[in-house]
């Protein structure tokens, strides 16, 4: 058992996908931002999910209820059935499952090509599954948090609002990772935030450090259960990672994603922001 190895079933690595890749009950999703990549090889059997256009909506929040279950039901996803996500956009495919509780989610921690490299061969062929038919409950309130949830969290000493977002961002030199200007909004934070960019929860190779690394990470922060917790960054993806190594990983109690994340605050008029 390496350093890498799973806290809990959510995370599986190849070996595990290729002892259940022709097994029915378990649907493979690659979560990606364009289909050119699948195309070119993939994880046979896998579904593709784009994360723009499958994932969010047009102003970057996730997508609710009634479009994720149209996704679902075009992947042939049952609520019986085992979903693994891998690629670019897992984590965040794996938070919006979670939040609308689907009761098995699995996940490939680090890059895609993962499955190359330890020796396996890609596919190109396409699946095409039967649709299926999902109506989901609610979303559960606990795992995302709007607005006016982190405004009151921002000033809860016995809350975290955590700014996973690169220096230049917290530090208000850019609002968009890229550093574009076009539909910026302020750049900055939100007051009070803790800053702990994504980069340093993972090692060299792309996967999340161990648990113990996780932890001291975090405890250098003054971040500890069993306070709440909301990840944000500028539209949710970077986020959805951290929320997912502090709850599956880590095993904090309380952690929430904020939906909107900077592409929100920082556009709305009349939120504070720190630089």
């Amino acid at each position: 058992m390496n350093a890498h190895a799973k806290a809990t079933d959510a995370t599986v690595d190849t070996s595990w996908l290729a002892a259940h890749r022709d097994d029915p009950a378990v649907c493979l999703v690659e979560v990606d931002v364009a289909a050119s990549a699948y195309r070119e090889g993939h994880i046979p059997g896998a579904v593709l999910w784009n994360v723009y256009a499958d994932l969010r909506r047009p102003d970057y929040t996730p997508v609710g209820r009634a479009g994720l279950e149209r996704l679902l039901s075009r992947s042939g996803i049952a609520p019986e059935t085992t979903v693994v996500v891998y690629g670019y956009g897992a984590h965040l495919g794996y938070w919006l499952l979670e939040s609308y509780g689907h009761a098995d989610v699995r996940l490939v921690d680090g890059p895609r090509d993962r499955w190359v490299a330890d020796g396996r061969e890609w596919s190109i062929d396409e699946p095409a599954p039967a649709p299926a038919v999902y109506r989901l409950g609610p979303a559960d309130p606990r795992l995302a948090a709007g607005l006016e949830d982190v405004a009151a969290l921002a000033a809860d000493p016995d809350a975290v609002v955590l700014d996973v977002r690169s220096q230049a961002e917290y530090d208000g030199e850019r609002f968009w990772p890229s550093g574009a200007t076009e539909d910026a909004g302020r750049a900055g934070h939100i007051p009070g935030a803790v800053h702990l960019p994504i980069d340093e929860l993972r090692s060299a190779d792309g996967r999340f450090r161990s648990r113990a690394e996780l932890r001291d990470a975090l405890q250098r922060r003054g971040i500890a259960a069993p306070g709440r917790v909301v990840t944000y960054c500028t539209i949710g993806n970077r986020a959805a990672q951290a929320w997912y190594a502090l709850t599956a990983l880590v095993g904090l109690p309380d952690v929430a994603v904020y939906e909107g994340s900077w592409a929100e605050w920082g556009k709305a008029a009349d939120t504070p922001v720190e630089r």
